[in-house]
């Protein structure tokens, strides 16, 4: 495009049928705001700034809503608020955002409550529009109830000029007839926008102030109104209730699903599978049914994830396999699983897991803050915190490091080829020397000897013949 974009994302509605304290564009899908989306598409056509308009909750919006992450060698999209205090109408909003708009660009309006435009869809609109003409992004609807209609000139094949939009409650029968519906978003270049922002009124059903009356301001100045229309209704459909909201999520899941199996991921069930974040997958990568993927998670060649998994920030190198129910969470310090690892089933990885190549933890093994180098084995029933551990490690059932000594922290050292019985407790600070072996049912609170046989439980003693206590009866 030879014209800069700046982008109008309308923001300042309540959302009451949503029945929630939270601003309507602030719930979330796919992991992310609802206006965040429309932030971040903006970004992707590099728009020269996105200029947000709040109204309710306009401190919680404006708190949770993030700058557009920047495409690599992309300039910075400036992001700003301004808000429509109180709330009378769309033209009343772009109002408010007109004098942060520079009159050398075009103006894009988009909804904050609708996620799902397609960036291609809109540089579609961006060249109808050319910098010199409003464009229109429509779609003919078979149900158009709540819709302004788009009111063409008369033609034999439906297509003549666009003369107006129509809002639904000031449509006439025959108007309301009409199926081709305005998306509320629209392109226009903005030295003609402010004009027509000047001319509004509010002299219609609702009172309120329509951003949709540009359409006949350009048509009595004589200028060229032209839509740009879509079949693909998921693209502007808006979320107003809880129920919109999950089907939006729904069709969202579903467009990441198709795109990953393109690329030749397999889905046991495009259905049954949730992206909360990014997930990058590299080439024959298989995922069961009802996986949940947060943040941002990896997942190298040939992985394989079993069913009813939860996977966030995390790295999962090639030939790893994840078996069904393990939880990993990463959050700020990530998580890393190495090449041939074996994961589970109902593991739990911890920020800070790191494991080597060919490591094994099995079910209900928890690990957190812990390097594990490669071979080590922790099969089952045991916990890793804060812990160095060596190559070819074999860690007991029911053994646990000790870290915390309720106010701080302290590391446990198991140095290579290591044995810890069974039901053993290792409290931080304390080495395990190199092939030392510790025996089943230790606590051990002092640094042993590499070799050494590391036995620490008191004697065992059986009394012969001995008899319960019974209850008296009576």
């Amino acid at each position: 495009m030879t014209f800069a974009v700046d982008v109008v994302v309308m923001a300042a509605g309540k959302g009451t049928r949503m029945k929630s304290q939270r601003p309507k564009v602030l719930h979330r899908l796919g992991g992310r705001a609802l206006a965040q989306h429309v932030i971040d598409c903006a970004a992707q056509l590099a728009a020269r700034s996105v200029v947000v308009i709040t109204g309710h909750g306009a401190d919680q919006v404006e708190a949770g809503l993030q700058p557009p992450r920047q495409l690599e060698g992309q300039s910075a999209t400036k992001l700003q608020f301004v808000r429509q205090e109180p709330q009378l109408g769309t033209g009343h909003a772009v109002q408010q955002a007109a004098p942060a708009l520079p009159a050398d660009g075009v103006t894009l309006v988009l909804s904050g409550d609708v996620p799902l435009t397609r960036p291609e869809t809109l540089r579609s609109l961006l060249d109808l529009c050319g910098g010199r003409q409003l464009a229109l992004l429509t779609l003919a609807l078979p149900d158009p109830a709540g819709y302004g209609r788009i009111v063409r000139a008369p033609s034999a094949d439906g297509s003549g000029a666009v003369q107006a939009i129509v809002e639904h409650k000031d449509a006439t029968p025959e108007q309301r007839a009409i199926t081709e519906i305005y998306s509320g978003i629209m392109a226009v270049p903005t030295r003609l926008l402010s004009a027509w922002l000047a001319r509004l009124d509010n002299q219609n059903a609702q009172g309120e102030y329509y951003l949709t009356d540009v359409v006949k301001f350009a048509v009595a100045d004589g200028l060229s109104v032209q839509a740009h229309r879509i079949t693909d209704a998921v693209q502007v459909a808006g979320v107003n209730s809880p129920l919109q909201l999950a089907e939006l999520e729904r069709a969202y899941q579903l467009r990441l699903a198709q795109a990953l199996m393109e690329q030749g991921t397999r889905l046991a069930d495009p259905a049954r599978f949730d992206v909360r974040g990014e997930l990058v997958c590299g080439q024959d990568v298989d995922i069961d049914v009802n996986c949940v993927f947060e943040g941002r998670v990896s997942l190298g060649d040939g992985v394989r994830v079993g069913a009813n998994c939860v996977i966030a920030n995390a790295v999962i190198e090639a030939g790893a396999v994840i078996h069904p129910f393990t939880h990993i969470d990463g959050e700020k310090l990530g998580v890393t699983v190495g090449q041939r690892a074996l994961v589970g089933p109902f593991a739990r990885l911890r920020p800070g897991a790191q494991l080597g190549t060919e490591v094994h933890l099995g079910n209900f093994v928890e690990v957190k803050n812990s390097t594990l180098a490669a071979g080590a084995k922790a099969n089952h029933l045991a916990y890793l915190g804060d812990a160095t551990v060596g190559e070819r490690v074999n860690y007991g059932a029911g053994s646990i490091t000790a870290n915390y000594d309720g106010a701080n922290k302290f590391r446990t050292v198991i140095e290579a080829d290591v044995h810890v019985g069974s039901n053993c407790v290792l409290v931080a600070p304390v080495t395990i020397g190199a092939g030392g072996t510790i025996g089943g049912g230790s606590t051990i609170t002092k640094s042993t000897d590499p070799g050494a046989l590391s036995v620490a439980r008191g004697r065992q003693v059986s009394l012969r013949d001995w008899q319960r206590p019974t209850k008296k009866r009576g």
